[in-house]
Order: C-alpha cells, then sequence, then structure tokens
C-alpha cells in the first residue's frame, strides 16, 4: 500500500473567518469536512496540519511591515484551528510554522517517506504553494496533489495564478468530487 498524506494548510480562525478570512476561505469549509471524512474513513492516510504562528511581535517582523495585519497570534482565538476541523485535531500532526512553509514538516515527511502528499487549504499562493513546493523538493518522486476546490486565496486571480505555478512545477491539480 502506498504511504500517503493529507496536509491541510493553515486552516485558522483568523484566516477563514478573523482578520484575514475571506469568503472564499469560508465557502471551501464544508466540502473539506467531507474530504476529511472520507480520506479519514480509508484509514489509508496520515494526517498533517500547519498552523500560522506568529508572536506578540508580529508587527517588528518583515512579514508584519509587509502585511501589517496582526493575525494568528499564539494564543489568540485567530490563531485556533476552525471549529468545523476540531473533530480532526486529535488525528492530526500539527506544525508551528512563523513564515510560510514548516522546514519541520518537511523533514518528518521525508523520514516517512510518502509516495503521494495531498493538499487543502489557505492561502492558495502563499502558504498552500510554498509547502508543497518544500514538500516536492523532499520528496521528488511523490505524486503531489492540490485539491484546488478546496483551497482558497486572497482573489480568484492569486488562487489560479499558484495553481498554475504548481502545475508547472509538476504537481497535480484536481477537483475533489464528494
Amino acid at each position: 500500500m502506498k504511504k500517503k498524506a493529507v496536509v491541510v494548510v493553515d486552516m485558522q480562525v483568523d484566516f477563514v473567518t478573523g482578520s484575514l478570512g475571506t469568503a472564499a476561505a469560508q465557502a471551501i469549509v464544508p466540502l473539506m469536512v467531507k474530504y476529511l471524512r472520507d480520506r479519514q474513513a480509508t484509514g489509508e492516510y496520515d494526517f498533517y496540519c500547519t498552523h500560522d504562528t506568529h508572536g506578540q511581535n508580529y508587527m517588528e517582523t518583515q512579514e508584519g511591515r509587509r502585511l501589517p495585519v496582526p493575525h494568528t497570534i499564539l494564543g489568540t482565538e485567530g490563531w485556533e484551528l476552525i471549529p468545523e476541523l476540531k473533530e480532526f485535531e486529535p488525528t492530526m500532526t500539527n506544525f508551528n510554522k512563523p513564515t510560510f512553509g514548516s522546514y519541520e514538516m518537511m523533514v518528518a515527511m521525508r523520514e516517512a517517506g510518502y509516495e503521494e502528499v495531498e493538499f487543502v487549504g489557505v492561502c492558495t499562493g502563499i502558504c498552500d504553494i510554498s509547502n508543497a513546493v518544500m514538500t516536492k523538493a523532499a520528496l521528488p518522486e511523490a505524486r503531489i496533489v492540490i485539491y484546488e476546490n478546496l483551497c482558497a486565496c486572497v482573489n480568484e486571480t492569486t488562487h489560479n495564478t499558484a495553481l498554475d505555478a504548481m502545475r508547472t512545477l509538476q504537481m497535480d491539480i484536481e477537483t475533489y468530487v464528494a
């Protein structure tokens, strides 16, 4: 049996309904819950989850100066996984990341030797693409799947640009059908 993983990227309150939330992020939630239940039911997947994690000094960081909207501050409600996904949290290996991609998650995934990794979450043009590219570098022969209808970005243009870039990097862009 293939070693498979699912990565849920930054489905935190601040990115869905909070300070950087979007209608697009909110719209993917119901289907994402169905997708995660379906994947969990197979027993074939390991589950990973990234948490964008900033400190109280966020505004003093490079990111804070370029995106001056405090978000996902550790210890706040905005940092938490959205309520709709809490049921899955006990089965996920969680990684806090102070930037767009998680180096620690890549090391863990490489050590596990996954043959297939599926990505869902936000934001397609920032953290989804960063973690997918890092995964491709860590696991060059693995099949990397991005579910376009289970990812969201700040707007449709940046979402599609990121999907095109990942397609160019030999990742499979698919539509999840329940």
